[in-house]
């Protein structure tokens, strides 16, 4: 792992290089690059299986990060490359023409973060939230109790009750309850 780690740092400047176990690294790439060493990867490397992509709202930075997870099942072992991108106008070169599944990740990316992947098929339907129209629902910025209370009405909380006292008094509810006696206790 670590002589892979090493062409592709020589090859695509990586940065961040964190081994997680020993057949898994995370590194940090350029926006500009990650396309290229994933490409690269898959077709010289034997990193054959697209495992994942996902996304983190950085709003302290103003930066969005994007992981994309590959895996060579011969060596069986992972390589997650992150990409930071600015969370103001945030787009992406699509990576769908690499793997048929990634469009489904770009696209889930686009409906709850915002970030565009231009050229990537279907990315523009909705995924999940059908006839959405506020802001993306995974921001950090995104209020979720305001958003609450201007869609929801409102209701009162919840109660909590004695499992065994709630339960007698449901199935039994013409007798009155009586404490019960701890035979251990004098």
């Amino acid at each position: 792992m670590k002589e892979l780690v090493e062409k592709l740092n020589t090859k695509y400047a990586l940065q961040d290089i964190i081994y997680q176990r020993d057949n898994m690294v995370f590194a940090t790439i350029s926006k500009e690059l990650v396309i290229e060493a994933i490409t690269y990867m898959r077709d010289y490397e034997g990193f054959a299986h697209f495992v994942m992509m996902s996304c983190a709202d950085w709003i302290e930075d103003n930066k969005f990060q994007l992981t994309y997870i590959l895996n060579n099942p011969q060596q069986r072992c992972d390589v997650a490359l992150r990409v930071m991108i600015e969370r103001e106008n945030p787009t992406m070169t699509s990576a769908h023409h690499l793997w048929k599944q990634v469009w489904t990740y770009q696209r889930e990316i686009r409906e709850a973060f915002g970030i565009q992947f231009p050229g990537s098929p279907r990315v523009e339907e909705n995924f999940v939230l059908e006839g959405w129209t506020d802001k993306p629902h995974m921001l950090r910025d995104f209020d979720t109790h305001e958003y609450a209370e201007k869609t929801y009405f409102p209701r009162g909380g919840r109660t909590t009750n004695d499992p065994a006292t709630y339960m007698r008094e449901k199935l039994y509810p013409n007798q009155p309850v009586t404490a019960k006696k701890n035979k251990n206790v004098e």
